[in-house]
């Protein structure tokens, strides 16, 4: 098959950012999980649907954040290769982040159909306690989402939690609505049509999210990776007769892999081709993992054989 050359490491996210970002992790649970049993309880005693849709949202933050604490746990703890887990288990906030945006769809399509229900007949839903819970609903989701944002720049798994949490941020303003609505009006179906708002924000951008995981998990090319054309640079390397075999992923979140079997010319020196592809492939694509096999003419033929 020829000389194979290999350049690059794996490096998640760890160290003393890894650290900070489970730490606010840790923190966020400890305030959803109190504020989701307050609204609970006020939603239960009020019977108001809005209050008990954005409880069910919180729910779904309470376990986005928890299986992304577990996720990065297992990342952390089986992060160097194995036998059995050559890659380590980075994929695990992958499935995390499909699993939250499956289950924010889940809620989100049984609050709009539990609402629309409702419009037969609204029960009446005392404002004051519903204006104040959501006021205390809008501090805490706030603080979380400012915990969490920096983290949802570098995890696709961190981002399904923190898009979760903006949904419970607009859904406890539009619970607050409800409840100043409902004070100064009495007006009895400003909580399932606020309700149905809160549904239909959420299910865009639990699609959004699920696709994304989706597409990593059946390995697309990265979004910003031209495959075409880094074919094609690889081609015009100096000394390169034929590019082959190429393929590029992503393996989890900020980290894009790639292979690539290059054919030389007789008289080119492998050390020289493989250089030049590393700067190309680092520098010009943002794909520093990538594994590149040099081959000598002829040796490429067997290659061309494998069936899949």
């Amino acid at each position: 098959m020829g000389v194979g050359h290999g350049h690059g490491h794996l490096a998640p996210i760890g160290g003393s950012a890894g650290g900070r970002h489970v730490r606010r992790l840790w923190i966020s649970l400890g305030v959803l999980l109190a504020f989701l049993a307050l609204e609970v309880v006020v939603g239960v005693v009020t019977s108001s649907l809005a209050l008990l849709s954005d409880a069910g949202h919180m729910f779904t933050d309470v376990l986005g954040v928890g299986m992304s604490l577990a996720a990065i746990t297992a990342a952390a703890r089986g992060s160097g290769p194995t036998e059995r887990h050559t890659f380590g288990l980075y994929r695990a906030e992958v499935l995390a982040a499909l699993a939250n945006a499956t289950l924010l769809c889940g809620v989100a399509v049984w609050v709009i159909v539990a609402a629309v229900r409702r419009f037969a007949d609204p029960p009446e839903v005392p404002g004051l306690p519903l204006t104040l819970t959501a006021v205390a609903g809008l501090a805490a989701n706030l603080a979380v989402f400012l915990l969490l944002r920096d983290g949802a720049k570098e995890s696709l798994n961190l981002r399904g939690a923190y898009l979760e949490v903006l949904a419970d941020l607009v859904g406890s303003v539009g619970v607050l609505v409800t409840g100043i609505v409902t004070v100064t009006t009495g007006w009895a179906y400003a909580d399932p049509l606020v309700a149905i708002a809160i549904g239909l924000f959420v299910v865009p951008r639990a699609i959004g999210l699920g696709r994304q995981a989706v597409w990593i998990l059946v390995e697309g090319a990265p979004a910003h990776v031209d495959v075409p054309r880094v074919r094609a640079e690889l081609a015009a390397l100096p000394g390169v007769r034929d590019v082959h075999d190429v393929h590029v992923w992503t393996l989890t979140s900020g980290m894009e892999m790639g292979t690539a079997h290059l054919s030389i010319d007789a008289d080119t020196d492998p050390g020289t081709v493989l250089s030049a592809a590393r700067h190309l492939l680092a520098d010009g694509h943002g794909v520093p993992h990538f594994t590149i096999q040099v081959e000598p003419p002829g040796a490429h033929t067997h290659c061309t054989e494998l069936s899949w």
